[in-house]
């Protein structure tokens, strides 16, 4: 069986992190897995975690009254699952649910922000990461809330 370390040194979202910022995310991790229909966070809860996929699918989604849940965006393996962790005020801004068996490393929120503050070079790391996810999930919503309007305009 695989360690923790080694699974964190080889998911490619994490691919040329120095092993010193590897070392200090493996004190913020653990798996989590999720079966098919299990939520991974609600809209407005915090976000306590981030989760990086080692295999399976989440559907990023978003509730509306005339239409009921709306995916925005279908995520697969060595994906990122959350980027609030990240930006105050630390809540989920979509829902996430899985919809296939899903393994993830599942890291701690606050312990990662407690570490970034320490050693600014690794938020430094961590901020490079995460915001062309950001972007990518921004995007995602434009196109879906072009499509709503487009059907009910």
């Amino acid at each position: 069986m695989e360690t923790l370390e080694r699974v964190i040194e080889r998911h490619p979202f994490l691919q040329g992190l120095s092993h010193r910022y590897l070392l200090l995310l493996l004190g913020c991790a653990s798996q989590a897995r999720f079966n098919p229909g299990e939520f991974v966070f609600h809209m407005g809860e915090n976000a306590d975690n981030f989760y990086l996929i080692r295999h399976g699918k989440v559907a990023l989604e978003l509730y509306t009254a005339e239409r009921g849940p709306l995916t925005i965006e279908t995520l697969g393996d060595n994906e990122a699952v959350g980027w609030s962790w990240l930006v105050p005020p630390y809540r989920w801004n979509l829902d996430a649910r899985a919809i296939q068996p899903t393994l993830t490393l599942s890291f701690d929120a606050a312990c990662l922000r407690r570490k970034c503050e320490e050693d600014h070079d690794l938020g430094y790391e961590m901020y490079k990461r995460f915001t062309p996810v950001i972007a990518q999930r921004l995007q995602a919503t434009r196109v879906q809330v072009l499509d709503v309007h487009r059907v009910h305009a």
